[in-house]
C-alpha cells in the first residue's frame, strides 16, 4: 500500500519541543498504537481489505519482499541542547515508535533508520530519558499520520482508499 510523509510534535509546559518527521515505505503493516488495528499494509487476496501481517506470520505465511526495496526514514528534532551521545540515545529510543506502529519492522528488506537533531535554542540540562520517551511517542504518531494522509496511486491504494 501507499504511505508517505507524516509529522507530529509535542510542546511541553517547560518549552521543550520534541517533533518527528518520517517517510514511510515499510514492508510491515502500519498499526495505530491507540487501537492496535492495522490501518495500512498487506491486503487481502481481493485487495479490498487488510490481511494483518501479524496473523499471517503466526499462521506460517512466508514473507515476500525484495531486500532493499523498502525503508522508513525518520528524524527527531528537539530544541534542547544535546551532545552527540545524547542525540544518539534519543534516536535509539525513537526507534521504539517504529516498533509501536509498524509490524514487522527492521526486516532484511527495510533500511529503517532514525536520526536525531537538536537546535539547542533551549538551554539547560537535557532530560534525555524524557526526550527519548516522547520521541518514540511522536514517531509512532507521525507514522500513523503518514499512512492516514497518503494518497493512493494506480496499483497502490492508500489507507483512505480502503472502505
Amino acid at each position: 500500500m501507499k504511505a508517505g510523509i507524516g509529522s507530529a510534535a509535542l510542546i511541553m509546559s517547560d518549552g521543550t519541543i520534541v517533533a518527528a518527521l518520517v517517510a514511510v515505505n515499510a514492508v510491515g503493516d502500519v498499526i495505530d498504537p491507540a487501537t492496535g488495528k492495522v490501518i495500512a499494509g498487506v491486503r487481502t487476496a481481493d485487495g479490498k481489505g487488510l490481511a494483518d501481517a501479524r496473523v499471517l506470520l503466526r499462521a506460517g505465511a512466508a514473507a515476500q519482499s525484495l531486500t532493499g526495496s523498502n525503508t522508513t526514514l525518520g528524524v527527531i528534532a528537539t530544541n534542547v541542547v544535546l551532545t552527540k551521545t545524547q542525540a544518539t540515545k534519543v534516536a535509539q529510543m525513537a526507534q521504539d515508535g517504529y516498533a509501536r506502529a509498524i509490524s514487522p519492522v527492521h526486516t532484511p528488506a527495510d533500511g529503517d533508520t532514525v536520526f536525531a537533531i537538536a537546535t539547542g535554542t533551549k538551554t539547560g540540562n537535557a532530560d534525555v530519558m524524557r526526550i527519548g520517551a516522547l520521541a518514540a511517542e511522536v514517531m509512532a504518531d507521525a507514522i500513523v499520520r503518514a499512512a492516514r494522509q497518503a494518497t493512493g496511486i494506480p496499483g497502490y491504494p492508500a489507507a483512505r482508499d480502503l472502505k
